[in-house]
């Protein structure tokens, strides 16, 4: 895995709800090979939560939807 994705981490995403906006978010990255730095600070969030978000842990607020769908569009363009 590059970027730092452990395995762990993709089996928790694989694992994660499909309807999860983070983990839809990890999905995209995570086959893109887009960094969590470059997610976290694109979010201007921590990448800790970047990797709970991905794993399904933690589902990102409402407030931050909207950049994380734009992020999603961008990166899959």
């Amino acid at each position: 895995m590059s970027h730092g994705y452990s395995v762990h981490l993709v089996n928790l995403n694989k694992q994660a709800d499909k309807k999860s906006l983070g983990a839809q978010l990890g999905r995209v990255c995570i086959a893109e090979n887009i960094p969590v730095s470059v997610v976290a600070a694109e979010l201007n969030i921590s990448r800790q939560t970047v990797y709970n978000w991905f794993a399904g842990l933690v589902e990102p607020s409402k407030d931050r939807t909207k950049r994380i769908q734009a992020f999603i569009k961008k990166v899959t363009r």
